[in-house]
Order: C-alpha cells, then sequence, then structure tokens
C-alpha cells in the first residue's frame, strides 16, 4: 500500500542545474535550479522554473539569454554554493574561482570547468505561482572533449553528473548504466 505524502515537489531525479547569465552591466551570474529539463525536441528546447525575485530572473529578462550547465560531481561544492547566495550580494565566479566563458550564440556566459553547457534563447515564459517558467530553445550544446563516448555524445559515466533529492536536500552522484533504452521494452 502506497502511503500520502501530500502536495509536494518531488520527482525523481531532478538534475543539478547552473543557469549562467549576464547583468545588464555584464556581471556574469550563476544560479542553482532545482526545477528544470528538457521540454521540447522540435525545436530543441529546456525549461527551467525560476522565483520573479532572483538576479537571474532579472538578467535572464533583460538579456532574452541564458546557459544551462551540468556540473561534475568534482564541483558540488560550487554547484551548491550558487543556490545558496544571491547575485546581488556578490560576484559568485570570483567566490568560487570558476570561470566564465562568453557562450558563442547567445549573450550569457557558461562555466569552463562544467562539462556541458546549454546556449538557449529564451522563448517564452509561464507564470504558474511562486516560480515563473523560462523556456529557452537550445541554439548549441558544448561538451568538454574528455567526456565524449565514440559516437562523439557526452558519455554519462566520464561527465560524472549529479541529482538533487529534494526530499532529504542532498545531492547524489549518477553514472551506472542499466539498459539500453528503446531496446529493453521490446524484449
Amino acid at each position: 500500500m502506497k502511503k500520502s505524502l501530500g502536495k509536494k515537489t518531488i520527482l525523481f531525479p531532478s538534475p543539478v542545474l547552473i543557469v549562467c547569465s549576464y547583468a545588464a552591466d555584464g556581471t556574469p551570474n550563476a544560479m542553482n535550479v532545482a526545477w528544470g529539463g528538457i521540454a521540447c525536441s522540435e525545436p530543441p528546447a529546456v525549461a527551467i522554473s525560476v522565483r520573479e525575485t532572483r538576479k537571474t530572473f532579472e538578467n535572464i529578462m533583460t538579456q532574452k539569454a541564458f546557459t544551462v550547465c551540468i556540473p561534475s560531481a568534482k564541483y558540488i561544492k560550487e554547484a551548491d554554493y550558487f543556490g545558496v547566495v544571491s547575485g546581488k550580494n556578490e560576484n559568485k565566479f570570483k567566490t568560487t574561482g570558476l570561470t566564465p566563458v562568453k557562450a558563442d550564440h547567445v549573450n550569457a556566459p557558461y562555466i569552463k570547468e562544467f562539462p556541458l553547457a546549454l546556449e538557449c534563447r529564451l522563448l517564452q515564459t509561464v507564470t504558474l505561482g511562486s516560480h515563473t517558467q523560462i523556456i529557452g530553445e537550445i541554439v548549441d550544446v558544448k561538451a568538454d572533449e574528455t567526456i565524449l563516448n565514440a559516437k562523439g555524445f557526452p558519455d554519462i559515466e566520464k561527465m560524472q553528473p549529479c541529482v538533487f533529492d529534494p526530499g532529504t536536500s542532498s545531492y547524489y552522484g549518477s553514472a551506472k548504466f542499466l539498459t539500453q533504452a528503446f531496446q529493453a521494452g521490446k524484449k
């Protein structure tokens, strides 16, 4: 029998997403966004949910662009830090020592040390309640060559991404192969 937990924001796994943007004065900012994921395949799009009071929301609305960076487990402390302090109060890149790199296709930075970055152009927003969903068209994906497999795609075992457990406010690593998608169900 299942026990009712009530209305809660529990969905497993929740990827650790670091959203980067530029302020109006060009200062780079990064924010740990707990709510997000792929929203569409054509056009390729990602959706994140951000409170309108956040510096990241202001930056994205001003620049009409952002990046979504995926940290490896090696950088989980920095990733968590991006969600603990506000870009209104300090320069998070200076504090962490991580490197902002200007994206090639949108007016937003990505994090050099993180193995994967999605460059996104703002498509639309949807006000939901406490958060506004921001949908961005993915115009380019940047991947460190060291994490690519033989087919040129990111290898999850090499990348070592993290997931967030909203029930316990904990981070976990995830990279164990289980079975081949779109094949296992055919057996």
